[in-house]
């Protein structure tokens, strides 16, 4: 096994935190390497603040523009999707390839105002990638992306160069869209409770999700974040050692 990475982190400001402030509120791991980045909700909130100022001030992005995010489960998707709505900016998550048939959404016609996609899917002769005036290439190993494409630009480079301060608080209304289909900010918080509910998440717990298996971020990330719930994200997961990892990862709900 590789040695462990971890993310390299500066100093953050204070943030609210459902669980413990320094055990991780979100892990990522390969389960074949052994590589891993651990946050507390304190640095989770950072990268997400910088996520958004990255859409504030080098986009120029406000409230009801449109993101569209090709990204699998990681850390660095949920601060892009987290500094998004915080924006409160419409999100369009595709987590599979499309096979090459466009999307159909409202207004999906016209580009994008950003788009985030990593670089396998950017190659990927299946997948429909949208336009974008704003287009970024989110990688999910440690180092920084090699030969970006014209026109494209490395987010993990390009998000160090904002503020981790939280922003102002944006003017986002229950009823304004989360998603361009019109799903509003309080339905996807209700269907996020609802389904923390019926797993029986509760503040303190922590969840084991198989990347390869649980797509979708209200499963792995809105759902156990609005129990107080930590996620441990796991890619690579052998499922003959399966509940070995749940023990040494200390985790009480397996997805």
């Amino acid at each position: 096994m590789q040695p462990t990475v971890t993310a390299d982190l500066p100093a953050l400001p204070t943030v609210a935190s459902p669980v413990d402030a320094d055990r991780p509120l979100l892990t990522w791991l390969d389960a074949a390497t052994g590589e891993r980045v651990d946050l507390t909700a304190q640095q989770l909130g950072h990268w997400a603040a910088r996520g958004a100022a990255l859409l504030r001030d080098g986009c120029r992005l406000a409230p009801g523009d449109r993101v569209a995010a090709l990204l699998p489960p990681h850390w660095r998707t949920a601060a892009v999707l987290l500094g998004a709505w915080s924006l409160g900016l419409a999100v369009s998550f595709r987590p599979r390839a499309t096979a090459g048939l466009p999307v159909l959404e409202p207004g999906g016609d016209l580009p994008y105002d950003a788009v985030f996609v990593t670089p396998e899917r950017l190659d990927d002769w299946l997948e429909d990638v949208p336009e974008g005036t704003h287009r970024y290439l989110v990688g999910t190993g440690p180092g920084a992306l090699v030969d970006v494409p014209v026109g494209w630009l490395d987010w993990s480079a390009e998000v160090l160069r904002h503020s981790d301060a939280p922003p102002d608080h944006a003017a986002v209304r229950p009823t304004d869209a989360a998603s361009p289909d019109g799903t509003t900010y309080d339905q996807w918080g209700g269907l996020a409770r609802e389904l923390a509910d019926r797993w029986g998440l509760r503040a303190g717990d922590r969840l084991l999700v198989d990347v390869a298996e649980h797509e979708q971020p209200l499963k792995w990330l809105l759902a156990p974040l609005s129990a107080g719930a930590s996620v441990v994200l796991a890619t690579n997961v052998d499922a003959s050692r399966r509940d070995a990892l749940a023990a040494a990862e200390r985790v009480t709900r397996v997805l």
